[in-house]
């Protein structure tokens, strides 16, 4: 077997040349080799046996012999068990008011003519969660705020308006802070008392993409100026704590149901607050809630059942975790099959991660994968025991899931399977390279760790299910190994990595993370190892912002790979791996799916 695995990946910049609209389309950022790759940390111990025969088959179930290495989730049976509390009205009484609040809101976008009111009510009712509601009018809005001819004194309303469009793929040069700029180039010292609008200039200014100097430049004057405010508790509710959270995390990479709770209890002490969208906002809040709870539940379920089944009591149980990490992408409610098709294969994908990393031996791999590479259940006579009922039930989500899409849809489901067939022989690889002591450069450990990540194999996922609302061309871009996926896979395992490396997790299957290769090759100090892998996610924001941009058509597409971009940070924060060590976001579920918001 080869180890060594070429970089699969060039980049390539150009030039501004105008203000709105598209900036000049890069080339793509291909994988122009196919390489191996570090697995991505996506573990539980029950003592109870499961009863699942019907997940696969009726076969017995033989007590579990080992503990896992990992801790106890800590949900264990709580969504399969718990019962809501009535909510302070009736469900039909809340739907039929947010019949009513929709038409107001509708009203409001008709009759908002002035491009600034126009502005904050796209930005209101998109940081309030209630903007999948509305996308026709928010749509219709976006183009007009792009032709419309704006001018501004206020800077907060010029990095509105930049970062709106720059959401919204449509290039706006960063010229448009030079108003705000003296004749020595840099900013005017009045703008350094404005809270509010640095607070907008500096989140504005990380939708910067490749060579934009002048927006590194925007991001650290405001980050300093900020920070020298709040250091100096010169700050007010709410602004204060908006403040903190995005020197924490900029708004454009949070996660967006998370930041939308905190919005909710700000909101009504904005200037510009309008009480209807608010109010809709709570509505839609729990009304959602109410779907997002029975389908976890149900999940909860399946995977008790699934676990019980396969008997692989190494792995972590993170059901709650998997959930989390599809809604993070899809919280829709007409999106209830894509969610749960893509909640699934991240269990089935920890299921196989696991068993990789901390528990077979070399030649029990090679078999998995050979197994998983011939996809038929004539290869169950080739595994170990253990193996047997985890590889029948993969087989059997992959075909219950051919089975639940529409008929458009199931090669889509075809690649998803090519996708964790590649998975595997990526783990292998990497276990390859541990049995044989084998060393990676820096580079090849990333191009192999990358692949690894999980990330092309989420984001293939990610498509199915939706039907015609995917075209095949927006779906090609999750298929062909594109600088979305590719940068999105690069944030994912090096912010992973650095939460591994902080952490000193590893497991038994664990080969050095890119981290652990950046200091062996480069004979570095941790500090600046970290510092150079911190700027190279830095460089894949960028790509991802740039993507945006250039594939506008494909927006649908693109947005839910840079949701799965603002999982990360989310789940692998500095030194928390929140995926394995769920304590981390127990109050965050709460709020998300137990916590009604109060009316």
């Amino acid at each position: 077997m080869s180890t060594s695995i070429p970089l699969p990946f060039f980049f390539s910049h150009g030039v501004v040349h105008a203000r709105i609209g598209h900036r000049p389309i890069q080339p793509s950022v291909g994988l122009l080799s196919a390489g191996a790759p570090a697995k991505v940390s996506f573990r539980r111990q029950s003592s109870a046996h499961r009863h699942a025969a019907h997940v696969v088959s009726s076969e017995s179930i033989t007590p579990v012999k080992e503990v896992s290495s990992f801790e106890p989730s800590v949900w264990g049976d709580f969504f399969i068990n718990y019962d809501p509390k009535p909510l302070q009205r009736s469900e039909d009484w809340m739907m039929e008011k947010a019949d009513k609040l929709k038409q107001d809101v509708r009203i409001l976008f008709e009759t908002h003519n002035d491009t600034a009111k126009k502005m904050h009510l796209v930005d209101a009712v998109q940081r309030l969660g209630i903007d999948h509601l509305f996308q026709d009018e928010i749509n219709n809005a976006i183009s007009d705020i792009k032709e419309s001819e704006f001018t501004s004194s206020s800077l907060h309303e010029v990095a509105l308006h930049f970062r709106l469009l720059r959401e919204h793929g449509i290039w706006v040069s960063p010229d448009v802070f030079e108003k705000f700029k003296g004749e020595d180039g840099r900013f005017i010292n009045t703008i350094a008392d404005e809270p509010r609008a640095l607070l907008s200039l500096y989140n504005a200014a990380h939708l910067l993409v490749h060579d934009e100097p002048e927006l590194e430049e925007a991001m650290s004057f405001a980050r300093h100026h900020l920070e020298s405010m709040r250091d100096g508790s010169r700050l007010k509710a709410p602004l204060d704590n908006q403040i903190n959270r995005a020197l924490h995390l900029p708004l454009p990479r949070t996660y967006k149901r998370v930041e939308m709770l905190h919005y909710m209890l700000e909101y009504g002490q904005e200037e510009e607050c309008i009480v209807v969208l608010l109010d809709l906002a709570k509505l839609e809040f729990n009304l959602l809630q109410h779907v997002h709870l029975k389908e976890l539940k149900a999940f909860s379920q399946w995977w008790k059942d699934l676990y019980g089944y396969v008997e692989l009591s190494h792995v972590r149980d993170r059901a709650v975790e998997s959930y989390l990490w599809s809604y993070a992408l899809f919280y829709e409610e007409n999106l209830t099959l894509t969610r749960m098709i893509l909640a699934k294969i991240i269990v089935f994908i920890v299921l196989m991660d696991d068993t990789y990393d901390d528990h077979a031996t070399i030649e029990e791999c090679r078999k998995l994968n050979e197994a998983i590479q011939r996809w038929d259940e004539s290869a169950i006579s080739l595994l170990p025991e253990y193996m047997k009922k985890f590889y029948r039930a993969l087989l059997n989500y992959f075909r219950e899931t051919e089975a639940q899409v529409e008929a458009s849809d199931k090669y889509r489901v075809t690649c998803m399977k090519k996708e964790f067939q590649n998975l595997s022989t990526y783990y292998l690889q990497e276990f390859e390279w541990l049995h044989q002591n084998y060393k990676p450069a820096f580079k090849e450990r990333v191009a192999l760790s990358t692949l690894s990540s999980t990330v092309p194999l989420l984001c293939v996922t990610a498509a199915v299910g939706q039907g015609d609302a995917v075209t095949k061309e927006s779906f090609e871009l999750t298929t062909v190994r594109s600088s979305a996926v590719i940068a999105c896979a690069k944030i994912m395992r090096f912010m992973n990595d650095i939460a591994a490396f902080k952490s000193g997790r590893k497991n038994k299957g664990d080969a050095a993370n890119t981290v652990e290769c950046y200091i062996n090759e480069h004979k570095v100090t941790s500090e600046v190892a970290l510092d150079k892998i911190e700027s190279m996610i830095e460089s894949e924001w960028r790509t991802l912002n740039q993507v945006r941009c250039d594939h506008q058509k494909q927006f649908h597409v693109v947005q839910r790979v840079m949701n799965l971009a603002v999982a990360v940070p989310f789940f692998y924060d500095k030194k928390k791996d929140a995926y394995t060590f769920s304590k981390y976001h127990q109050g965050n579920v709460g709020n998300l799916f137990v916590n009604p918001v109060t009316l």
